[in-house]
């Protein structure tokens, strides 16, 4: 999963005319290293998407802009849009997550 290092990269990234899928964590988040142990997975089954991951205490002001109340939140961007989002809560374990992907991307 590449990592997104600034706010210009990540505009960059979701300016991709096909679906690309942004994890938004933090170093100290005990949930982050939960998703950390199974999304490598997930990410095998979804490999024709590409995936990035965004540290919202580095990269300031993206998690606000976009809604991110949680972490690891899961958001699904498409030509600069936000089409799908799935809060923390939802994303404790791979079931979850492979519920979100396959209800917006199949």
């Amino acid at each position: 999963m590449e990592a997104i290092q600034t706010v210009e990269q990540f505009n960059e990234v979701i300016q991709s005319d096909k679906p690309v899928i942004i994890k938004f964590y933090a170093d100290w988040c005990p949930d982050c290293k939960r998703m950390d142990m199974f999304i490598g997975d997930i990410m095998e089954q979804y490999n024709q998407y590409d995936w990035y991951q965004v540290n919202s205490d580095e990269v300031e002001g993206l998690a606000q802009k976009y809604e991110v109340m949680g972490i690891p939140s899961l958001l699904i961007f498409e030509n600069g849009e936000k089409t799908a989002h799935r809060h923390s809560a939802y994303t404790k374990t791979p079931d979850d997550v492979i519920e979100f992907l396959q209800q917006e991307l199949d």
